[in-house]
């Protein structure tokens, strides 16, 4: 106890900024990860995109995601409009899904915006567990979940 209240403070400075550089969020990471894996073990995260291309072979949609502690959480889902209502959003989230249960995931969760996709993600299986009001200001955030099954 006398040498925790004997224990020099590190010297330290604050920083506030508007660019986001890949080093840096890496660096914010370290800490938060030993942490997280002190108590819950390695979350075993690895990114997970499925790429939507042209015939030029240009990237013009897709999903970005990743996968850990047995979740598939997808960030990003982008399908044009030219291929919207040709269940190309519905092969992208299914493509993900059938490797997030190859990598051992039991379960997918997402957010959407109240005047996105919400209605596309229940249509497969997605259920709502949560809402922020009010972002953006007269909507909602949404977030969902799906319990992922491995087909024999």
């Amino acid at each position: 106890m006398l040498k925790d209240f004997f224990k020099e403070t590190m010297k330290y400075t604050l920083n506030l900024t508007d660019v986001a550089l890949d080093t840096v969020r890496e660096s914010i990471l370290v800490p938060l990860r030993t942490y997280n894996d002190s108590k819950a073990g390695p979350s075993g995260g690895r990114p997970l995109v499925v790429t939507l291309c042209d015939a030029e072979g240009t990237i013009i949609g897709g999903l970005w995601g990743s996968t850990g502690y047995g979740w598939l959480y997808t960030q990003l889902l982008a399908v044009p409009d030219s291929l919207r209502g040709q269940r190309v959003g519905s092969q992208l989230l299914a493509m993900a899904e059938a490797e997030a249960i190859a990598r051992g995931c039991h379960s997918s969760w997402l957010d959407t915006f109240e005047f996105q996709a919400r209605g596309f993600y229940e249509k497969l299986g997605y259920t709502c567990f949560g809402e922020l009001p009010d972002y953006p200001v007269g909507f909602k955030r949404i977030f969902l979940q799906k319990k992922l099954l491995a087909t024999s």
